[in-house]
């Protein structure tokens, strides 16, 4: 059996040259491309069984590399972005990215993460679905085919990435069950990283962007929790708190919601001045001129 074939597509020889040599002394077989049209092309040549792909490219941006490759065959990409805002994170997964890390990254982090990706996909190859586990999973209009690997809401299709569907469905076995950020890492991306938590979070919020917002409950400071019947809070407002932070003046927001300005507590607020007021030269009322 040949090592597997990863496609590095990155505009910057430095980087992309650091990578492949990386990749070649651990034994993977490597090739490097620094344009997005040629990206498309060799993943479909090559028959690449991973991508590691940089947002920004020249001649079409690493979004829409990643959402043509998914077009034609699932394949596990490994998004690179200099930016480490979540909107795009999420724009990231949304158009089919498996996981993502943010420049500069640590050599030894990039090749954990290619390899996690590469044992699920193995696992998912060797192992299937096992006998007794081919029943699909159903919540309200939600189905879950495992065998297929197929999910539909209502009479639409939703397409989800390997592992969105793999985070589904390990959500969706344990109903009512609360699973820590942890064992979702361990259990889903087989690695274990306390720091890397927000990564779960980001692959909740692509999920509800997806499936909507009543079938994932969040339980802060643990970590997430399957709903058939809906959650017994409000999720669609709770994405902001995803990870436990406040909401941010640069969240998305969906369209046609308006954001509403921050109110500050009571006890903060500034009175209201009145008609009347005290000047501070002469220290007696005067009347504020209309």
């Amino acid at each position: 059996m040949s090592a597997p074939l990863i496609l590095i597509v990155e505009d910057e020889p430095t980087i992309a040259n650091a990578i492949a040599r990386r990749l070649l002394a651990e034994g993977y077989r490597a090739q490097t491309v620094g344009d997005g049209l040629e990206a498309v092309v060799k993943t479909r040549d090559l028959q690449a069984d991973l991508v590691v792909l940089d947002v920004m490219l020249p001649g079409i941006d690493g979004l829409e590399v990643c959402r043509r490759i998914q077009a034609e065959r699932p394949v596990p990409v490994l998004m690179l972005t200099a930016r480490d805002d979540e909107t795009d994170k999420l724009v990231g997964l949304g158009v089919g990215a498996d996981d993502y890390m943010t420049k500069p990254f640590s050599m030894r982090e990039l090749l954990a993460r290619i390899k996690a990706l590469l044992r699920r996909v193995e696992r998912a190859q060797m192992l299937g679905v096992q006998p007794g586990d081919d029943t699909p999973i159903r919540a309200a209009d939600l189905v879950i085919d495992r065998a297929a690997r197929r999910v539909t809401r209502g009479s639409e299709q939703v397409h989800l990435t390997p592992t969105e569907f793999d985070l589904l469905v390990f959500l969706a076995a344990s109903p009512h069950t609360v699973l820590t950020r942890e064992k979702l890492l361990e259990h889903v991306w087989d690695w274990a990283d306390a720091s890397a938590t927000r990564t779960v979070d980001s692959h909740i919020k692509a999920l509800r962007r997806k499936l909507g917002s009543d079938l994932i409950r969040t339980v802060h400071g643990v970590g997430y929790a399957f709903e058939p019947n809906g959650p017994q809070a409000d999720n669609a407002a709770m994405d902001d708190a995803v990870g436990d932070r406040p909401a941010h003046r640069n969240d998305p927001v969906s369209p046609g919601q308006v954001r509403s300005a921050p109110t500050a507590p009571a006890e903060f607020r500034k009175p209201a001045r009145g008609p009347l007021y005290r000047s501070r030269r002469q220290g007696r009322p005067h009347r504020r001129a209309r």
